[in-house]
């Protein structure tokens, strides 16, 4: 067995899968193990020996992926990364690949420019990475594989930017007006579809404002939000620029852009960026923290769930520095203890919580943070 994270890419386009191949290729933890054109000749590789990760394409010839994706996670479970194009079906496709049980979901890579590429080759290697860690803590995947995983060789293309590239940090002791109103602040990653989907559905319509930053590709999240939407007693929706951040209102950062809370007179507002990849997302969880350490200070809660990588764990610790409550899940319930377990090594956790606790944390909040 190789010591690197075995890949079969299935893809019916040989384009796509020289692309995919030629962007995995360059990440030294990754193996290309096989390539196939559609489900019945991946069938025919897989009973030769199984990978540790598949990334699937949702429209196959022969066999739609969706239902191979059944097949593999009756027969043989198994971590998969839906690799989807940017299009309304192709989002509620991706959005029940999650339901059936797919680690992750990324987006056709676009590979315009040097930039994009490099943008490219960070989600397409993180969302491969974090599947087969997730995969492992699932018990999933190939049993040939006697031992974990090794520790992946490092890999960083470019330079892994902190949240000063989008707004500066807090100042210390900077004053906060009295009464402002409390807002929840959730960072999420791997795990998160499935961690977001329990919580916000146990919330009243009196819950303050939630603002959520979701690793998602582009176009995405406004198919995930309509969907929690139609699961919960609060509004769900994807954020747009200028969005007042109200009580019984979640809004959720849109794919590929920053999402960031600002102070508007006795309440808040949202604003979207673009800008460059903040600790190798974009959205990134610790911008948003941050912009809520800034705006609110201790009249925000920060909650960072499930998720591989450090995003959402240094800006936790500014909410908290600045007066904040913060909550991470605990590592038994999290699909990886990667972010929640940075932000408690760092100290930025008031305390740790199983999932199925979250929704009550977020209540007393509320309860604690209601006018007298």
């Amino acid at each position: 067995m190789s010591g690197k994270i075995n890949v079969m890419i299935v893809d019916d386009s040989a384009a796509a899968r020289r692309a995919l191949s030629d962007l995995l290729a360059e990440d030294p933890g990754i193996r290309i193990a096989a390539l196939a054109a559609d489900p019945f000749e991946a069938a025919g590789k897989l009973s030769g020996g199984l990978p540790d990760v598949i990334l699937l394409d949702l429209e196959l010839p022969r066999m739609d992926g969706l239902t191979f994706l059944a097949k593999i996670m009756k027969q043989h479970p198994m971590p998969v990364v839906i690799c989807s194009s940017h299009t309304e079906n192709g989002s509620k496709a991706a959005m029940r690949a999650l339901e059936i049980g797919a680690c992750e979901v990324i987006g056709k890579p676009k590979l315009g420019s040097a930039a994009a590429r490099q943008e490219a080759q960070i989600r397409l290697s993180d969302a491969v990475r974090a599947a087969a860690q997730a995969g492992r803590g699932r018990g999933l995947g190939n049993p040939a594989r006697k031992k974990p995983l090794p520790k992946p060789a490092p890999f960083s293309p470019g330079p892994k930017l902190t949240a000063d590239a989008i707004l500066p940090p807090p100042r210390p002791q900077a004053p906060f007006p009295n009464g402002l109103p409390p807002i929840v602040a959730i960072g999420a990653s791997t795990g998160g579809t499935e961690a977001l989907s329990e919580v916000l559905p146990k919330l009243s319509r009196v819950t303050p404002p939630v603002v959520i930053v979701q690793h998602m590709p582009e176009k995405f999240t406004a198919a995930f939000a309509k969907r929690l939407d139609g699961l919960c007693q609060v509004a769900v929706r994807e954020a747009a620029n200028g969005d007042k951040a109200l009580a019984g209102t979640v809004l959720i950062a849109p794919g590929d852009h920053h999402l960031l809370l600002r102070r508007q007179g006795q309440g808040y507002r949202v604003e979207i960026q673009n800008g460059p990849y903040v600790a190798r997302h974009r959205p990134s969880v610790d911008v948003l923290f941050r912009s809520t350490a800034i705006a609110a200070g201790p009249g925000a809660l920060g909650v960072l769930l499930t998720g591989m990588g450090d995003d959402g764990a240094r800006g936790l610790l500014e909410m908290r520095d600045v007066g904040a409550d913060t909550v991470v899940q605990d590592e038994k319930t999290s699909v990886v203890w990667g972010m929640p377990g940075e932000a408690r090594r760092l100290g930025a956790a008031s305390r740790e919580k199983p999932l199925s606790a979250i929704p009550a944390e977020i209540s007393a909040f509320a309860a604690r943070s209601a006018p007298a």
